[in-house]
């Protein structure tokens, strides 16, 4: 294959007709980063229309173009449209890369097209690198239940498929270039072949509580965590610094705490301004799903690998050191 002949980097706009997913909008200010570095050009596609506000979203991030799709079969999110929506595209456009957000369904048609395309596709990295040399994008991810991070690319095939969490990279607006480029393609799919029939929606019940995406101050539990009984004085904490508590997987999987407080590569990615992990080992599926500007943990094991992630470490039993902490804060409140 002549990888010279795939041009430009792509990241598919998710929407809902009204609202961008935030996951697209974190992909094309990341994608524009690897543009600048390889000359190629960054390409929103758009599938079905969109208020103009938030096209200009999408314009804030500096993309180069816009392909704007349109035709039959995308009413609704079905797997046979979608993916064969960007088998047609690749094959006529040739793109060098094609960016995807990790969500239920951008997990579900990305590998699909791929696999028709014949090329490769990776899931959930962590971090993206052009390398110059090779013209390659590095994908780099946890691997080995965490153990080690692995560096994942398609030296030859094209394009390069890649799925991101939410929340995995920042959206930072670079400002819209001038003369963006506009694109139309009509691609028309056969609703009589979509094997899927919608029957209702019912959309899940808000509970503030478990929405820890955007929250400043996370309290984290870790495996670490003795029994359920314990759990209420971690509660306390976080409600004294005014943020919520989260948890890692292992607690999810004992139903100590819901899966969508899990905190890491397969659950939430945060950003808080304070973070303060108890009893948590450190696995690096955990931590690279935590971003922030104070980092603390606590454990009682010295040599935790999570020590070397942290701001401040504190050795010492989890339980004990946070009821220090809610003693000292009310102390600080008389």
């Amino acid at each position: 294959m002549d990888k010279s002949a795939y041009k430009n980097m792509w990241v598919y706009v998710e929407h809902d007709g009204a609202d961008v997913h935030p996951v697209s909008l974190e992909l094309c200010c990341e994608v524009r980063k690897l543009c600048d570095l390889s000359g190629d050009n960054l390409i929103a596609v758009v599938v079905g229309e969109l208020p103009e506000s938030e096209l200009n979203k999408i314009r804030d991030c500096a993309v180069d173009g816009i392909l704007f799709v349109s035709g039959t079969g995308y009413e609704r999110y079905n797997t046979e449209a979608y993916a064969n929506l960007f088998t047609v595209l690749c094959r006529k456009y040739n793109p060098s890369a094609v960016f995807v957000g990790g969500t239920t369904n951008g997990r579900d048609f990305a590998p699909r097209f791929a696999a028709r395309l014949e090329t490769g596709c990776t899931s959930d990295a962590t971090e993206v690198i052009y390398n110059p040399e090779t013209t390659d994008i590095e994908f780099v991810e946890p691997a080995a239940g965490g153990k080690i991070m692995a560096v994942i690319t398609v030296p030859v095939l094209r394009p390069q498929v890649g799925t991101i969490r939410p929340g995995t990279f920042k959206y930072i607006p670079a400002g819209q270039k001038a003369g963006i480029e506009e694109l139309h393609e009509k691609i028309c799919f056969d609703p009589e072949k979509i094997r899927t029939k919608f029957l209702s929606f019912e959309a899940d019940a808000f509970d503030p509580e478990l929405d820890i995406a955007n929250e400043d101050v996370i309290i984290c539990v870790g495996n670490g965590l003795a029994d359920e009984a314990s759990l209420q004085r971690y509660r306390d904490l976080a409600k004294l610094l005014g943020g919520k508590i989260a948890c890692t997987r292992p607690l999810y999987d004992r139903e100590i705490l819901s899966y969508k407080l899990q905190v890491g590569q397969s659950g939430v990615m945060v950003k808080p301004k304070l973070y303060i992990g108890f009893g948590i080992s450190g696995a690096v599926n955990h931590v690279t799903g935590v971003e922030a500007e104070k980092f603390v943990a606590v454990n009682t094991d010295p040599d935790a690998p999570i020590f070397h992630y942290c701001d401040y470490g504190i050795v010492g039993d989890m339980d004990e050191v946070c009821d220090a902490m809610i003693a000292a804060i009310k102390a600080g409140k008389k």
